[in-house]
């Protein structure tokens, strides 16, 4: 995808001057690039999915969070393939990057500060490296420093160290395991917030240190986060399971393609010697 049709978000700046502020501080923010239409749209195919509560201190006491997001509404799949989003996606890992997760965090009152943690931390390569993995966050409502904004460490995506004072922990998977109280060991004077309005996008480096906020207002927070990774890395969501085939088959072709119906040159990700698209239904 050419860089060109990121344009009209981009406010009068150009590509390479945004893609240059992503490299040097690890991220970068595009305020309002969805209309109200659009939001009311997410929010309404999001409402059923709101079920239940996240299991761990990773994925938070009082947070929904909602998975296969794109077996689960057409508007998910339009999302994960915005031309902004894929324009740094595909500037950053190529082409032939998938859609390693896509999901929505709808942080509740009292939610407690997540772990840091990087989101390519699975590629165990040494670090500095570069990243393997893009991670959108597009804000539903307002994020806001009291109800929970995504926060993030500017540079820390060239650091050859990721694990820092409240870093995330194997104990931070372990299911029942949560935040005893409110403190935060993890809190830095080098830690921005990604204070945004609702419709707006965050893009960040697979590698820059970032965690969920602290939601100490009285309403929920709720934002949705498409992740890309390299063609030849592992996703984190099985998506060829996550999306049924009968679902996949309905969806855009580029969309298809970052599920995993697509081929990593020369030859990775093949289904019995035929390109996979071959045996989506028709």
């Amino acid at each position: 995808m050419s860089a060109a049709v990121a344009l009209p978000w981009l406010g009068g700046r150009s590509f390479a001057d945004c893609k240059a502020e992503y490299d040097e501080r690890g991220f970068v923010i595009f305020e309002r690039v969805l209309d109200d239409r659009a939001l009311a749209e997410l929010r309404a195919a999001l409402e059923p999915h709101f079920t239940k509560f996240g299991r761990n201190d990773f994925e938070g006491e009082r947070t929904n969070r909602v998975y296969a997001l794109l077996a689960k509404g057409r508007v998910f799949a339009d999302l994960a393939t915005h031309p902004l989003a894929l324009a740094f996606a595909e500037a950053e890992l190529g082409p032939t990057c998938l859609l390693s997760a896509c999901l929505a965090i709808n942080l509740h009152p009292g939610e407690t500060v997540q772990p840091w943690h990087t989101d390519d931390g699975g590629i165990q390569a040494p670090r500095p490296r570069k990243a393997w993995g893009v991670s959108c966050f597009w804000a539903i409502d307002d994020t806001t420093a009291l109800n929970g904004a995504t926060e993030v460490i500017p540079g820390s995506h060239l650091w050859g160290e990721s694990m820092i004072e409240g870093s995330a922990a194997p104990t931070s998977f372990q299911t029942g395991a949560y935040r005893l109280d409110d403190s935060d060991p993890g809190a830095r004077a080098d830690a921005v917030k990604m204070v945004m309005p609702a419709g707006s996008l965050a893009i960040a480096k697979g590698t820059l240190l970032h965690r969920g906020g602290a939601n100490r207002s009285d309403k929920a927070r709720l934002i949705i986060t498409p992740q890309y990774c390299a063609g030849w890395a592992r996703q984190l969501e099985n998506m060829t399971l996550a999306v049924p085939p009968e679902i996949a088959a309905t969806l855009p072709e580029r969309a298809r393609e970052l599920l995993g119906y697509s081929i990593h040159p020369p030859f990775m990700g093949y289904v019995d010697g035929v390109h996979p698209r071959r045996l989506l239904p028709t």
